[in-house]
């Protein structure tokens, strides 16, 4: 088997030497040119629901009321250290981040977690997540069995160049496209396997001042 293998090998070899393909230049700076304006919110909505998230459009004066009807009394929720208070206003919530760092079995006894986002991709119905401003460390939104997102409108961009223009490569970057989900071998779909059985996403107008 190993002799006839390097025969076909060697007749390969022999023919591109004998004609060899030139190189192919391939574009990568395409569609990731900077936006005049945010992305297009209604899509964005659209793909996200497609994924089995719960979408919720609300303003930026009702974030706090929403969260707080979508978690059921005394939910205990985790939170990025810098989270604004105004979001988690009324919530039971602990703090993760600067010197109190929560264990997984902390993170795993919480109803939720709440966090921002670096962006939003309208093309896929991605949510982007760097570990920057009210976003924590990978973990804390890993372990949870359930996750709320804001996502201000301001926020989103159209596709998959123009994020990756947008973010900082060295960053930790993770990537959400609904709850985390997994198929067998039969196609059976398993939700919550390797990260929240639920995702809700809220797209907020910023208010205006």
């Amino acid at each position: 088997m190993a002799d006839a293998r390097t025969a076909v090998l060697q007749r390969i070899r022999h023919a591109l030497a004998a004609s060899p393909v030139p190189p192919v230049d391939v574009a990568r700076d395409y569609d990731d040119a900077p936006l005049d304006g945010p992305g297009d919110a209604d899509r964005f909505a659209e793909t996200v629901g497609e994924y089995r998230a719960r979408v919720h459009r609300v303003p930026e004066d009702a974030v706090a009321a929403t969260l707080a009807g979508l978690l059921r009394p005394g939910a205990r929720v985790v939170v990025p250290a810098d989270v604004p208070t105004a979001w988690v206003a009324g919530l039971d919530t602990r703090a993760d981040g600067g010197q109190t760092l929560l264990k997984v079995a902390e993170l795993d006894a919480a109803d939720a977690v709440v966090t921002g986002c670096a962006l939003g991709i309208a093309a896929t119905g991605t949510i982007v997540l760097d570990a920057g401003a009210a976003q924590g460390r990978r973990v804390l939104t890993l372990v949870p069995d359930h996750h709320l997102c804001v996502v201000f409108a301001d926020q989103i961009v159209d596709t998959v160049p123009q994020a990756f223009a947008a973010l900082d490569a060295v960053r930790p970057l993770t990537f959400i496209s609904g709850p985390s989900a997994t198929s067998d071998i039969e196609l059976d779909r398993v939700e919550g396997v390797h990260g929240p059985r639920t995702l809700d996403v809220l797209i907020v107008t910023r208010s205006r001042t």
